[in-house]
This record gives C-alpha cells, sequence and structure tokens, in this order.
C-alpha cells in the first residue's frame, strides 16, 4: 500500500493530517535542504511526539514523495498550453522557477515518477500536449530528452548556488580568484579550444542559458517528430 492510497489515523490528542506535516517538513527543508528533514525535527515544529507521525507516513522516503508532490502542485500550468512546444517549455521554466524556490527539490529531481496526484496531474497534461503528434514510443522519447535537459541543467545551476554559499565567492568573485592559474595554464598552448571559449566566448546569466539549451532541444524533438514512421 502506498503512502497515497493509506488512511489518515485520527487527530487526537494534538491535530495532525498529512498536509501540516508536508508544510513543516517543506519549511525545514528550505531553510537547511534535505537534511534538515527528519520526523524527529517535522514532530518537534508541530509540537508533536515522533511516533504519532508514523501513523501517517512509514519513512522518510515516503515524506520527500510527499514533499515533491506538494511542489508538483507549483509546476502544474494553470492551463493547458494549446502548442506542444510551449507545454513543454512552460513545464521546464515552471521546473526551474519551482527548485529555485526549493533548492533540495533539485536533489530528488530525475528519479522515479512521482505517484502523487499533482505528479500524476503534471505527467498527464505533458502527455496530453503531445498526443497524435506520434507513436507512444516517440512521445515517451521527446519527454524524457526534454526532462534530462532540465533535470540536469536545473542541477547545476543549484550547485553553483551552493557553492557560492559555502565559500562566499560569487561567480565573479571565484573567476577573479582562479584567473592567474587559468592564464598560466591556458598560456602553455595545451587548451585551444579552452582558450578560445575564455577569451572568445559570451558569457550569458543562468536563465539566459536555461532558455538557450531548451529551446535547442526543442527543436531537436521537433525534427525527430517530423520524420515519418519507421
Amino acid at each position: 500500500m502506498t503512502v497515497w492510497d493509506r488512511p489518515e489515523p485520527p487527530t487526537r490528542p494534538v491535530p495532525l493530517d498529512r498536509e501540516r506535516i508536508v508544510a513543516a517538513a517543506i519549511a525545514l527543508a528550505d531553510e537547511g535542504g534535505l537534511e534538515a528533514v527528519s520526523v524527529r525535527k517535522v514532530a518537534a515544529r508541530l509540537n508533536a511526539g515522533p511516533m504519532r507521525l508514523y501513523g501517517y507516513i512509514s519513512t522518510k522516503e515516503e515524506l520527500f514523495d510527499l514533499m515533491v508532490d506538494e511542489v508538483q502542485a507549483e509546476i502544474l500550468p494553470e492551463e493547458q498550453p494549446g502548442d506542444w512546444r510551449e507545454a513543454l517549455r512552460t513545464l521546464a521554466h515552471r521546473t526551474r522557477r519551482a527548485a529555485l524556490c526549493h533548492e533540495w527539490l533539485a536533489d530528488l529531481l530525475g528519479g522515479r515518477p512521482t505517484l502523487g496526484p499533482n505528479g500524476l496531474a503534471v505527467a498527464e497534461s505533458t502527455l496530453a500536449a503531445l498526443d497524435g503528434l506520434a507513436d507512444i514510443d516517440t512521445v515517451m522519447r521527446a519527454v524524457e530528452t526534454v526532462s534530462a535537459y532540465y533535470t540536469g541543467a536545473i542541477r547545476r545551476e543549484i550547485a553553483n548556488l551552493r557553492a557560492e554559499r559555502a565559500t562566499g565567492l560569487s561567480k565573479r568573485d571565484w573567476q577573479r580568484a582562479s584567473g592567474p592559474y587559468i592564464t598560466r595554464m591556458l598560456a602553455t598552448g595545451r587548451f585551444p579550444a579552452l582558450s578560445k571559449a575564455v577569451h572568445d566566448g559570451t558569457e550569458v546569466d543562468a536563465e539566459t542559458s536555461f532558455a538557450t539549451g531548451l529551446d535547442w532541444v526543442l527543436d531537436a524533438v521537433a525534427a525527430r517528430l517530423a520524420l515519418p514512421p519507421a
């Protein structure tokens, strides 16, 4: 029986329900990451005994599932975009925005599909946007490809934000600190392609990089969907 099937126990003596438990867990994770979430800490925030929570969740992994599904409600679009590209673009950007609000989400993206009602609604909305454009296997690979792109891009962006906080160095500060070493290494002539990228490449912000890469992936998916059936 999954956590979605299991009924909630009575609320006495301290009023509890999964909604309050999940809200407390998300607040803890927003403050300190997933490592700040435990049954004991969630119970303490709710002024309840830890054993009370086990009537609502069996494991910390179930709690994470509930947390992800709650955030999936922020990802689900208010209305279905009419164009499949816009639907997948909206999904990617809304997922990024949710991860920037809840950085711990990046640690839980890309695993097994979420089976909660919000996660299923997101999956339904996504697949419905491509329904009829190709056979179901092609549609599934298209969705997986776009998901793989934005999951990786989001994780990279969150990792950079965490590195800035951990080191106290902004991206610009880190570049200045590393500059002398990189200059010496490039001067050896051993890295001509990298040297060209460093000296001639245009630096863009994270949002622009994300949007550009996403458009390229969508272009590739569009080209594949345009091919005749094999």
